[in-house]
């Protein structure tokens, strides 16, 4: 055994016995050793002029009404199917014809609501669980976009009795998490280990779900995923 570790084990071993006596400790406050000198952030570039507007369109912000009712303001009452044929109906051009990107989508939501489940209706299961903090349950859905590999994540309220979208992404999703007030999705990076992580975020000023969190962790095991541009545009 290294010296070292030796010698911290004999002192904890001393320690420990110490404790177990109730003896030779006053209660005095000891050193702890040196501190680490705070460094404060080094600002780069002050007379830089700040962007005017954002590189990229992350649709935050952004909530849509869908054409669909929630009886007695409740969103269990709607069916998870009806909203993804609205919102179909709502962007015709992402879901309908040959030429559309997730046509193949629009085509298998006619095996969706079949007893027993078919396979091939792309919507996932749906969760309810309040997000808003209203005491009342959202909707958190998720549909595969075909054809590709892309998952579409979606969040629905309801005001008035009228459905709300408040948060809307696609991409090619590893695993999603509920936490609190937000929708946490995890994506495939193309680096062994990494992974990208995205979390939106209730915002009640704005009512719409935020893209609060942005990054690339390391989640500790050897693999490789190809991804597409990181963050997906949403419908």
């Amino acid at each position: 055994m290294p010296r070292a570790r030796t010698l911290r084990t004999a002192v904890a071993v001393v320690l420990l016995a110490a404790t177990a006596v109730g003896c030779g400790d006053a209660g005095d406050l000891r050193g702890a050793g040196a501190t680490p000198t705070a460094t404060s952030p080094a600002k780069l570039w002050p007379d830089l002029k700040p962007a005017a507007s954002p590189a990229w369109d992350y649709d935050n912000g952004e909530s849509e009404a869908m054409h669909i009712t929630a009886p007695d303001d409740d969103i269990r009452k709607v069916s998870p199917a009806a909203i993804v044929r609205q919102e179909i109906a709502q962007h015709p051009d992402d879901y309908e014809g040959s030429k559309a990107q997730y046509h193949e989508t629009a085509r298998r939501m006619k095996y969706c609501g079949t007893t027993p489940a078919d396979s091939r209706c792309p919507l996932l299961k749906a969760y309810y669980r309040d997000i808003t903090g209203d005491g009342k349950p959202e909707l958190t859905l998720g549909f595969r976009l075909l054809p590709g590999t892309q998952t579409a994540v979606r969040v629905y309220t309801v005001e008035a009795g009228r459905v709300i979208q408040v948060m809307s992404n696609n991409d090619a999703v590893s695993g999603v998490e509920l936490a609190g007030h937000s929708v946490i999705i995890h994506a495939p990076s193309d680096l062994a280990d990494y992974e990208y992580r995205f979390q939106w975020t209730w915002d009640p000023q704005q009512k719409v779900m935020l893209l609060t969190h942005d990054e690339m962790l390391h989640i500790g095991r050897t693999r490789h995923h190809s991804r597409h541009p990181s963050p997906s545009a949403t419908s």
